[in-house]
């Protein structure tokens, strides 16, 4: 059932094409930086001056571009259209008329999802990393700490960082599948689950509201630059793996409570 869902799923045109788009902003980015003649120093998005020197550092500055609105916006269409969207297509009753179960449709449709959030991250680092070896050198990996790395041991560190992001992503997209339980209108889950995203990164970004940020699922969304020292800092990283799964189990809950209970007319 998983198969069939995740092939459905990525032959669907809009979510080629969304994932179509994600991969061409790094390209469009490194394009610009190259013909631009390199960032200023100490201006742009993190990693982005350093792309210059070394073209493996395109993937973590195209990660840091599209995780603030791109990949969470990609992220929100998909999760809000998981349940809604059957049901707006009429599809959902036939779905429950075969012995599947309720639990093991939606547990299918939140893996799918998942899958999603790695595929996203996964097409923007790739089309970071071919436009940055491409356009500019490659060598050693400086690191945040001023020392360098082997390009093999740097390039692990790069997807580990990829990884983690993907991973990030995972509270939001529980989120969604939430909101898609409420309703049979798609592109209001969508935008509810973008909603609760603009919402989010709004108080995070409020100095006066600081004492919830630990409760946030953007809360040390940035911690992926932890793994670009030369000894790792795993304690924001940890921090922000198990806030994920808090929000997973909360809104995954939330989802299975709503939906087993829901009457199902379309």
């Amino acid at each position: 059932m998983l198969r069939n869902e995740l092939s459905l799923m990525f032959r669907r045109r809009r979510l080629q094409v969304l994932l179509f788009v994600l991969g061409l902003v790094p390209i469009a980015i490194m394009l610009a930086v190259r013909f631009s003649g390199g960032p200023d120093r100490g201006e742009g998005p993190a990693f982005l001056n350093q792309v210059t020197n070394n073209g493996v550092f395109a993937t973590l500055a195209a990660l840091t571009v599209t995780l603030p609105i791109f990949l969470p916006m990609a992220v929100a269409v998909v999760a809000g259209d998981t349940v809604s969207g059957e049901a707006n297509l009429g599809t959902l009753r036939y779905l429950l008329i075969r012995p599947i179960g309720r639990v093991r449709l939606l547990a299918t449709k939140a893996t799918a999802t998942a899958v999603f959030c790695l595929a996203a991250t996964l097409v923007v680092a790739v089309g970071g990393l071919l436009a940055g070896v491409v356009l500019f050198p490659v060598g050693r990996i400086t690191t945040l700490s001023g020392d360098t790395l082997a390009l093999s041991t740097g390039v692990v560190r790069i997807a580990g960082a990829a990884l983690l992001i993907g991973l990030s992503l995972l509270g939001l997209a529980a989120i969604g599948l939430f909101i898609s339980t409420l309703t049979d209108v798609p592109v209001g889950a969508m935008a509810g689950t973008l909603g609760v995203f603009i919402l989010t990164g709004v108080l995070e970004a409020l100095p006066q509201v600081r004492a919830i940020h630990p409760w946030l699922f953007v809360h040390d969304w940035a911690s992926y630059g932890d793994l670009l020292r030369t000894n790792v800092r795993w304690a924001s990283i940890n921090h922000n793996l198990v806030r994920q799964g808090i929000y997973i189990l909360v809104f995954g809950s939330a989802a299975w409570a709503r939906f087993t209970t829901k009457d199902v007319l379309a």
